[in-house]
């Protein structure tokens, strides 16, 4: 094919797939022209998005765009990097400058890709799955054209925190994406995000409800801001966030999704982040009185009879918290650390968990490790704006230096460098303080869970 692209080391805005409202994607072929501005999927931000710097770009139901981060538009053979941003499937996009693939490219002689995707009721109403779906789309893309970009389509990994996680472990799931990647990064999945087909019908008929639609072709033209009015009406669905969100059991993602993970045979990289939920629990005026009180109500809602026992184990392992600070702890296992280490534990295909603990010292440290913490530190990118508002003033480039090292070595080799895990050792490495391989860290909280 004659080359058309440009020698250049970004490549921003580029159309991968156009879609109608709820419809799947249809694929675009790059041919050196189709691109635009950066846009988002259409999203009310949330705090996490703010916090990571800049002005994002306009919302625009036409959104699904790629950038691609080269070292040179050669024949290089590159391994390739594909990112898929968080956000709940509600917010986010490729075009937040946490996720410049800039620092990736220089340190590993990578091509990085990073892809937006349709959120919240336009991209995961009903079993429709159209995020995962235009995901797919991208990844197509990924295959026909980023030998141009000096990247090899026999070697693809997939990467992403969160949402972006949960999506990667959906993928897993997808009969249409077999081919299309080689292996898996999953940074703080929200796995307990994934829903039934039932759970999906469900929520599809409370949205529609408060849109005032009869149906799902009715739903097609109603306006954008109605649309999101309506998305952001919607009751919370408990603690898993399900109202928007991958589905199994349908024509995309026909089989149960986790059963599908365990049992794929590609390599997979899982861990989380010590205390994923203080990013959503630290600043919550509710939760300022709560007191041993609550903790007790709290572990009992989980344990049961072994509660005392919990909390016991709990406060033995952080000494130092607070009421809500405690419940926190346990939530973060609840939501993140405890669903990770199930899959880790049921996979056939190797696989290594981690454990990211580089404690943020932004807001007198109240944060840790939380919730997106990670993220520039995988990127190593601590100088982006809005890094140190949330990482404090200095964060450890030594720690940025140890997690993307081992992200490029992975998509290089298809290997880690650690131990993969096993529910005999359960080798989890550390990044962070106290950095290290730890066979089976924090036994007792685990077991209390399992």
């Amino acid at each position: 094919m004659e080359r058309t692209v440009k020698d250049s080391k970004k490549h921003i805005g580029m159309r991968y797939a156009s879609a109608e409202r709820f419809g799947p994607p249809i694929d675009i072929a790059y041919d050196g022209s189709s691109t635009q501005s950066p846009v988002r999927a259409p999203q009310v931000l949330g705090p996490l998005d703010q916090m990571m710097g800049a002005d994002p770009p306009p919302r625009d139901e036409d959104c699904l765009q790629l950038n691609v981060f080269t070292p040179a538009c050669d024949n290089g053979a590159r391994p390739v990097l594909v990112w898929i941003h968080g956000g709940a499937f509600t917010n986010g996009t490729a075009h937040m400058p946490w996720y410049d693939g800039a620092a990736l490219i220089e340190r590993g002689n990578v091509v990085v890709v990073s892809i937006n995707y349709r959120l919240g009721a336009l991209g995961y109403l009903g079993d429709t799955n159209c995020g995962t779906l235009d995901k797919v789309s991208a990844l197509r893309w990924v295959q026909r054209h980023i030998a141009d970009f000096g990247g090899d389509p026999g070697n693809v990994t997939v990467f992403g925190e969160s949402a972006g996680g949960a999506g990667i472990v959906t993928l897993f799931a997808t009969p249409a994406a077999d081919d299309l990647f080689h292996r898996a990064w999953a940074m703080s999945p929200s796995i307990l995000q994934l829903r039934t087909s039932e759970q999906a019908a469900e929520y599809q008929r409370t949205f529609l409800d408060l849109l005032g639609a009869e149906s799902l072709d009715a739903a097609k033209s109603a306006s954008l801001e109605d649309i999101l009015d309506a998305q952001n009406r919607m009751p919370l669905s408990g603690a898993g966030l399900k109202n928007f969100s991958p589905a199994e059991g349908c024509s995309s993602v026909p089989e149960p999704i986790l059963g599908a993970a365990a049992t794929d045979m590609r390599p997979l990289v899982i861990g989380t982040t010590r205390d994923e939920m203080l990013l959503f629990t630290t600043f919550d005026p509710s939760r300022a009185g709560w007191t041993d009180t609550e903790v007790d109500r709290q572990f009992s809602m989980r344990f049961g009879a072994s509660s005392d026992k919990a909390v016991s184990e709990y406060r033995r392992l952080r000494p130092d918290t607070n009421a809500s600070q405690l419940i926190s702890a346990m939530q973060t296992d609840e939501m993140f650390r405890v669903p990770a280490q199930q899959l880790a534990s049921n996979r056939q295909a190797p696989t290594w968990m981690y454990l990211f603990d580089a404690p943020s010292t932004a807001f007198g440290g109240v944060l840790g490790s939380c919730h997106g913490s990670d993220i520039p530190y995988m990127f190593d990118n601590l100088a982006q704006p809005g890094v140190s508002r949330f990482l404090g003033d200095d964060p450890a480039q030594h720690v940025a230096e140890q997690f993307s090292e081992a992200l490029i070595e992975f998509a290089r080799s298809g290997e880690p460098d650690w131990h993969p895990y096993d529910t005999h050792q359960r080798n989890t490495q550390i990044f962070g303080t106290g950095a290290g391989l730890v066979s089976d860290p924090e036994a007792t909280i685990r077991s209390l869970w399992h």
